[in-house]
């Protein structure tokens, strides 16, 4: 055959290409401060956005690349190899806008989809709260109808880039009797009256990209802003995260990824005994074990981004949540493993801030666990598998 039977498109190496050589130029000169003062990537922002990187999934009608799942996913990879914190842009860009492009009317979508796409705005998801985390159907939050308007009044926990992005997608309860079908989605804005943040959360990794409370207190919005139907918000917030799960699976892909090549490298030039430690068959084993695991949970993710792709443009595809599920738990659990032993790789040289790669293991952490901890995508997983 004189194609390619199972790979990614020209385009999609081009791109590859394109947004690492931003990344090594642009992004990790930065990464380690970023870190260290647990400061917003600015540099990183502005450097994907000029280069039109920070929101390629955005269609072409709302001013956007119109850029493919796998494309997306790529990106994502890419700058998590330098910056886990940086690579929160283009992936919560996604995760707060993919419930309008499923859901919303056409209206809300043009009003605010083009700046996003412009880069003028980021988007942040308001799912969690303090008392509803992987049961987030358990959620407090209430928005109550006032004639044209919405009132929210609650509290959102766990907003990733909340402060800093201007719109949030944000779940409330609309009929407390309904259980999941009485939770409704809305967009809020930064800017709204009532709407404040909490304190930065401090954290274990991904210290740049801030982690706060949102908090609506006698917040009146629009009824236009609702998106979709009232009543309708959990099963917009589950068919979300099924394409979204598989950009946590990219990030993780990325910083693996990273801490693999950084140990590489170092396994070469160290020496003891007399030559590199690369030539000690335990630390090859080591090496190629992490390779392996790697490839593997980054072909699972591809595959599910075709599967997103899919779903979202054309036909359904019925197995996409065992797929993203799938896809976000193996690279998740491989990033833990593969940053650790490249931890142990480079010894107590691993161990200190000198290298990179003790961030890269903190890091790799929060993978296992947001969007969904590793344990309920085993339960979403056997579901789709046993019903």
């Amino acid at each position: 055959m004189s194609f390619p039977l199972y790979a990614p498109a020209e385009e999609h190496e081009m791109l590859r290409e394109t947004i690492r050589a931003l990344s090594e130029e642009k992004i990790a000169p930065h990464a380690a401060e970023v870190d260290e003062a647990g400061e917003f990537p600015w540099d990183a922002l502005k450097a994907l956005v000029a280069a039109d990187l920070h929101a390629v999934h955005i269609p072409e009608e709302y001013g956007g690349a119109g850029a493919d799942a796998l494309a997306a996913v790529i990106v994502i990879e890419e700058v998590a190899r330098v910056c886990a914190s940086s690579s929160l842009i283009p992936a919560v860009n996604k995760l707060g806008t993919v419930p309008l492009l499923l859901s919303a009317s056409e209206e809300l979508k043009r009003r605010y989809l083009p700046p996003v796409a412009r880069g003028e705005a980021m988007f942040s998801y308001a799912l969690s709260e303090p008392e509803a985390g992987s049961d987030a159907a358990a959620m407090r939050t209430r928005a109550v109808r006032d004639g044209d308007h919405y009132v929210l009044n609650g509290t959102k926990m766990w907003i990733t880039n909340a402060g800093v992005s201007e719109f949030y997608t944000l779940m409330a309860v609309t009929d407390p009797s309904a259980g999941p079908r009485g939770i409704s989605a809305f967009v809020v804005e930064k800017s709204d009256p009532g709407v404040t943040f909490g304190p930065k959360e401090k954290k274990l990794g991904i210290k740049g990209s801030p982690t706060r409370q949102v908090i609506l207190d006698d917040v009146r919005i629009p009824a236009t802003r609702l998106i979709g139907p009232e009543g309708t918000g959990f099963k917009t917030a589950l068919a979300t995260l099924d394409h979204t799960r598989i950009t946590i699976a990219a990030q993780a892909l990325g910083i693996a990824q990273g801490a693999l090549d950084h140990a590489i490298h170092y396994v070469k030039q160290r020496k003891q005994f007399g030559k590199p430690i690369a030539e000690f068959q335990g630390l090859q084993f080591m090496i190629a074990d992490m390779a392996m695991k790697l490839e593997a949970a980054r072909q699972l993710t591809y595959a599910a981004a075709a599967k997103s792709d899919q779903a979202m443009h054309g036909p359904s595809a019925p197995d996409l949540t065992f797929f993203s599920s799938a896809a976000k738990c193996a690279a998740s659990d491989a990033a833990m493993d593969i940053t650790t032993d490249a931890v142990q790789l480079l010894g107590g040289y691993g161990y200190t801030r000198d290298y990179p790669l003790e961030r890269m293991m903190r890091d790799a952490k929060i993978t296992q666990i947001y969007e969904g901890t590793n344990q309920i995508q085993r339960m979403v997983m056997a579901r789709q598998l046993l019903k």
